[in-house]
């Protein structure tokens, strides 16, 4: 009889931040249903995989899942898999924080299931070729990658039929190939097409090894799945064909296949990831383009002979693509630097600020395809939080590791930006883009209020216009739809959202708007710019680190243009952090060097990344009282004012803007449309603010702008 043997992987996670909630549906609807079909059928073994974040929070709130866990390993039905503890991308971490996340989550899983993890999983199957040291210096004997990576190194589908050795430097690990094939039709084709595959690949020696392993989340939590998968017993009948087919089908695991079975041969892999998340991850005039062709080919039926040479992006360009990942990832190599040279010198250096830092490594808010978490504020909140953390916890131990002025090129674009650390907050400015700040660290409250995402054209957008408005418990198929065919929209009318800025929505943006510019028109993007400051590069003229203050001086000799004319404009302004509060002062000097007097409005832009614009505990404020509709979700003009307070009581932030003199305050939300597992959706990301002036500028003009941030 022919026979074939089959390795059966699932890997569960949530991402660091993500609600409570959300945790809790995914126990109910995947994690839980899942393991209680299998635990009805023992003859099915499967390999398995929890990331640590999720087996902390299980062990608090559902520990009995443990138990059965452990149960069903006992039994002889479990492999279980370590991986990186936090979930991170490995290759863009440091070596030394790779080894500490693997190897805490393979202490993890021996001390909850006295299981020896030999293989992991690899987050987001994003493979790099120097990849091998670091896994064999783990101890890791295998991981698991889609065979489109084998694809790529010029292997056939019917080369995919076992595992291949690899090495990096003479560190060997080896690799099995996870069938596409089988990501799409499980679970959303009926049992028996899997059935099929498997006896198409069934030989009179048996030793071929297919392999299908991805997110169990799929099992439950994707749109529609539950029902599909539990209610209509997808997931029981598909288990129940299997053991009808045991006679030819050897369910096994990865550890056996390694033990009994040798390998195809040796291969070395490209960069690689999944054939989606390589979509994703190009430029948005090549992702259309790459989408175009890739349907071309599928209509004229030729897709499956050239399919290997086409290709999407390399995932570190996500750093490029979305200048909020860079800040992310560069912030996270900056603590992680300091923690190490902490260490270095302490060698017992506690635990939890590597904790806090791996935390903040966790990949999730780190890309964007149709579930990456970029453009959720909860999840990046979550990274900035997890190494202000860190840095705190390491900076009590030895304050000098703050920098109180540094000059260097933090976000490694070829630009000097300057850092400014004190125990209360960091601020780091970009002089190359319009001296705006890119990070501001309030440290009480472990929030980076300049954690905003800017709105920009993704290359999916194309597809709103034909996206269905329709609550993911309406879906109605024959069958369940993969998440990647699904065009579904959580609400009608977002199109007209579809705004998109040519600048970076953070603050100490410095606008030359025309005098009848209103706030309706700045909202809408339905204006024009007169000077060349917002992305404008300034000089650094001049800084002094003081006993309470440290002070930063940025010069810009630029051009405002308006009404056909042209004035040549000085801007300086100069930054005083203070050491010791939440107080940091911004005084602005503009200097006409014409002999015509400038009129202009002018508005310094503010961008505070809270967490909700549309909550009660969420609000603007004033001196008295709170404006109408005071939600950080509306778009108002305030005028004569010197005050405007935006206050977070969930966060337990306040934060206060005040101007010398009589002027306007503009607000105004800053909402992307994005997409996710249950269609597009808006979502709010910072609240615009905006001192405004009408100015008349004979020779010059001075102000002085205060932000007062405090914890309440």
């Amino acid at each position: 009889m022919k026979r074939v043997k089959f390795v059966f992987g699932i890997h569960n996670h949530q991402p660091v931040g993500n609600f409570d909630f959300v945790f809790e549906e995914a126990y109910q609807k995947s994690y839980l249903p899942f393991l209680q079909v299998l635990e009805r059928h023992p003859k099915i073994r499967i390999a398995i995989h929890f990331t640590g974040i999720l087996l902390d929070w299980l062990e608090e709130h559902h520990p009995e899942l443990l138990e059965l866990v452990k149960r069903l390993r006992e039994r002889g039905q479990l492999e279980i898999m370590s991986g990186g503890y936090y979930e991170p991308i490995i290759s863009v971490i440091p070596p030394r924080d790779r080894l500490g996340q693997i190897e805490k989550l393979t202490r993890r899983v021996k001390e909850l299931f006295n299981y020896d993890a030999s293989g992991m999983w690899l987050a987001e199957r994003v493979w790099e070729p120097t990849l091998p040291t670091t896994l064999s210096e783990a101890g890791i004997k295998y991981t698991v990658v889609d065979d489109t990576h084998f694809k790529y190194a010029g292997l056939k589908d019917e080369d995919l039929t076992g595992y291949y050795t690899s090495e990096d430097l003479g560190n060997p690990i080896n690799l099995f190939p996870i069938s596409k094939d089988l990501r799409y039709t499980i679970p959303f084709q009926d049992p028996q097409a899997t059935i099929d595959v498997l006896r198409g690949l069934a030989t009179e020696e048996g030793e071929n090894v297919l392999v299908f392993a991805d997110d169990g989340e799929k099992f439950g939590v994707w749109p529609d799945t539950y029902k599909h998968v539990y209610e209509d017993q997808w997931l029981e009948r598909f288990f129940t064909v299997l053991e009808q087919n045991l006679d030819w089908i050897e369910m096994t695991t990865f550890d056996e296949v390694l033990k009994n079975t040798a390998p195809k041969g040796s291969v070395y892999l490209p960069t690689a990831s999944y054939a989606e998340m390589m979509h994703w991850a190009l430029f948005r005039k090549t992702y259309k383009a790459y989408e175009d062709f890739e349907h071309y080919l599928k209509d004229h039926n030729m897709y499956d002979d050239v399919g290997i040479f086409v290709r999407g992006g390399f995932w570190r360009n996500f750093m490029t693509k979305y200048p909020e990942v860079n800040i992310m990832h560069k912030k996270m190599l900056r603590i992680s630097d300091k923690l190490w040279r902490y260490r270095e010198k302490h060698p017992r250096a506690i635990q939890e600020a590597f904790d806090a830092l791996w935390a903040g490594q966790c990949n999730c808010p780190f890309w964007h395809g149709v579930f990456g978490g970029l453009y959720l504020s909860h999840l990046r909140f979550a990274i900035f939080q997890s190494l202000i953390r860190a840095e705190k916890i390491v900076s009590a131990l030895q304050p000098d590791i703050l920098a109180p002025y540094e000059e260097s090129d933090f976000d490694k674009d070829g630009f000097i930006e300057v850092l400014m650390e004190t125990p209360v907050h960091d601020l780091y400015l970009k002089p190359s883009e319009g001296g705006m700040v890119i990070e501001y660290d309030f440290k009480p409250c472990e929030k980076n209020l300049a954690d905003t995402m800017s709105r920009r054209e993704e290359g999916y957008h194309h597809n709103l216009a034909r996206a269905k408005v329709v609550g993911v418990d309406e879906i109605n198929n024959d069958g369940t739809a993969s998440i990647h065919d699904l065009v579904l929209a959580k609400e009608p009318g977002l199109e007209k959202y579809l705004v998109y800025d040519d600048y970076e929505r953070k603050s100490l943006i410095d606008h030359f708007l025309d005098p009848q510019t209103t706030v309706d028109d700045f909202y809408a993007g339905n204006y024009r710019e007169c000077g060349d400051f917002v992305k404008g590069r300034y000089e650094i003229t001049g800084h002094e680190v003081a006993a309470e203050t440290v002070q930063v001086t940025l010069r810009r000799e630029g051009e405002v243009k308006c009404d056909g004319q042209t004035w040549p404009v000085v801007l300086e302004k100069k930054i005083t952090l203070w050491r010791e509060s939440g107080r940091m002062d911004v005084g602005y000097r503009i200097q006409n060097n014409s002999p015509q007097p400038l009129r202009c409005r002018f508005a310094v832009e503010f961008n505070y990344g809270l967490q909700a614009g549309h909550a009660d505990d969420r609000y603007y404020y004033l001196e008295r009282g709170k404006p109408e509709n005071p939600y950080l979700d509306a778009v108002g003009l305030l005028e004569n004012q010197k005050f405007i307070g935006l206050r977070d009581k969930y966060m337990k932030i306040d934060v206060r803007l005040s101007t010398g003199g009589s002027g306007s305050y503009w607000r105004l939300p800053v909402e992307t449309i994005s997409l996710s597992e249950a269609g597009f959706e808006k979502v709010y990301q910072s609240s615009a603010v905006l001192p405004v002036w009408d100015i008349t500028v004979e020779k010059d003009v001075e102000f002085t702008i205060t932000q007062m941030v405090e914890k309440i």
